[in-house]
């Protein structure tokens, strides 16, 4: 009853707005009847405070250093989430974003190396490896260490969209279905592969691949035409994404775009056309190349929707803004103190404290989203899945797995709406890197409301923090709410039961680690 006197009372004052002289209630349901164009603009690594526009109640120390002025015109003319999620690691998002699913249910914890049947996990004294998805996702039933869904592109092929992939795909490993994002439903794929990362931005390094053309590991495939040309990546994945765009609307059919760009993931490549604004700043080459990095994203950014304006569908284009972890704070390759590159948040990128899963995020559907409007609504990735099949009004769809995501179409309406009643969980039974940190390696999670509790798998023992009051998570409230402290133990094991979420087992003493509703405090 709560949520729906929450909503009510948010439409009522929905209804009250006007802009432009319009009363925003006359247009809020004005959805066209047509199917509407879709970009997902997803960032790699890219942390909540990454950008000029601040998501917080004030701008901070790294929104006054970035410059993001296109994400801060797509918020002008959409709806800012404040509470926005992803999983602390790259693959885990994206199998989530494909398929739905949590990343404890599709139990692809962690992110998957380029060769296939090889765990990405580093050895740990305490803890045995877990036995997870290591070769990620698959369209396609029995293939070993995967998981098999039905992906997002497919569904949205199916429905009439013509699907385009660009740039970097990370589903699964070499010689799966599914390191080919044409085999997941894409009809178009432009530099995709079963690579996390980029081996290098530089056309004169041809993108990480060798004179004679072979594509290495890490390299980039499939531009070869830029090779030389001093066209950044960033830049040269924006150009072939504009060129791709121009088959379906020639066609008059409507088209998703997944722009999923390398950046701002390492290596800390300069980007010539925006480092000397940081220089000048005085900050270091390292932070300087950072910031560039994000600038050249913002720029794609503002390319594609410039695009839209020029080919007079930007009224009918929905564009969603999202990052794949939080930001990250390892230093190096990042310079500074370690894990406070997210500040006020708490870590950085592999963590489950808020630095490595709180993230931008924008929608803007013309029409539909009031314009500069932000909803405190909490998502997680796996909801963009029900929700954009919802955008493109695909129908009743089938799917070969259980969905988890819920759809926050209903948000974009209205901005008022909020779901204090559903938990969001999280799920890292894994070694991530060798050095360990806050929130990082062998931990789970869970959000309520504004309540949220950190299960620490190595000292059994969990934590309790009211995001309302401490986003920073710095004062630990378990002793002094322990009625809360039992719900969401409760809350948390009843959910990695649901899943089948696999515990670690002590190398030590052979046992599985405790469901978090077993710990004594």
């Amino acid at each position: 009853m709560a949520i729906l006197y929450r909503s009510l009372v948010g439409l009522l004052l929905v209804m009250s707005f006007s802009f432009n002289g319009a009363v925003y209630s006359q247009n809020i349901h004005r959805e066209n009847s047509q199917q509407p164009n879709i970009i997902l603009f997803l960032v790699d690594d890219m942390g909540w405070q990454d950008t000029s526009l601040p998501f917080w109640k004030e701008a901070t120390k790294s929104n006054k250093r970035y410059h993001t002025p296109n994400m801060e015109r797509l918020a002008k003319q959409g709806m800012k989430f404040t509470d926005a999620y992803a999983t602390s690691i790259c693959t885990p998002t994206r199998v989530s974003l494909m398929s739905g699913m949590n990343a404890a249910h599709h139990r692809v914890t962690n992110w998957t190396s380029p060769l296939n049947n090889t765990s990405s996990d580093y050895p740990d004294s305490l803890f045995y490896p877990v036995q997870w998805n290591v070769s990620g996702l698959s369209p396609k039933a029995d293939v070993p260490n995967t998981i098999h869904v039905t992906p997002l592109p497919q569904l949205l092929k199916d429905a009439g969209y013509y699907t385009i992939h660009c740039g970097k795909a990370h589903f699964a490993s070499q010689n799966t279905p599914a390191s080919d994002p044409l085999a997941i439903g894409f009809e178009k794929n432009i530099a995709g592969s079963s690579t996390g990362h980029p081996a290098s931005y530089l056309s004169n390094k041809r993108y990480g691949n060798k004179p004679d053309g072979t594509v290495t590991l890490h390299g980039v495939p499939g531009l070869d035409k830029y090779y030389h040309s001093d066209t950044f990546l960033t830049e040269a994945l924006t150009l072939e994404a504009k060129a791709a765009l121009d088959v379906p609307i020639k066609n008059k059919q409507p088209f998703f775009l997944y722009m999923s760009q390398y950046a701002i993931h390492i290596p800390l490549d300069a980007d010539d056309r925006f480092i000397d604004r940081y220089l000048d700043t005085g900050i270091d080459s390292t932070e300087a190349r950072y910031a560039a990095l994000i600038e050249g994203m913002d720029k794609s950014l503002g390319d594609l929707m410039d695009y839209l304006d020029s080919q007079e569908i930007a009224e009918n284009t929905v564009i969603i803004f999202m990052s794949d972890n939080g930001g990250l704070s390892l230093a190096p390759p990042r310079s500074g103190k370690e894990f406070m590159h997210n500040s006020p948040l708490k870590s950085g990128k592999g963590s489950v404290y808020e630095g490595g899963i709180r993230v931008p995020m924008i929608v803007s559907w013309p029409g539909i989203t009031q314009p500069a409007s932000v909803s405190k609504r909490y998502v997680l990735i796996e909801d963009f899945f029900p929700t954009i099949l919802e955008v493109a009004k695909a129908g009743k769809y089938k799917t070969v797995q259980q969905v988890d995501g819920v759809s926050f179409v209903n948000s974009l309406k209205n901005p008022f709406y909020e779901d204090d009643e559903r938990s969001l969980i999280w799920h890292y039974p894994n070694r991530w890197i060798p050095k360990e940190g806050p929130g990082i390696s062998w931990f789970s999670a869970i959000r309520k409301g504004d309540w949220k509790l950190i299960y620490d798998f190595k000292k059994q023992n969990v934590e309790l923090y009211n995001l309302a009051s401490d986003i920073g998570e710095q004062n630990n409230l378990v002793l002094d709410n322990l009625t809360k402290t039992k719900e969401l133990k409760k809350l948390l094991t009843k959910s990695l039961k649901k899943y089948k979420a696999q515990m670690p087992k002590n190398k030590i003493t052979n046992k599985r680690v405790p469901w978090p509703d077993a710990l004594n405090n």
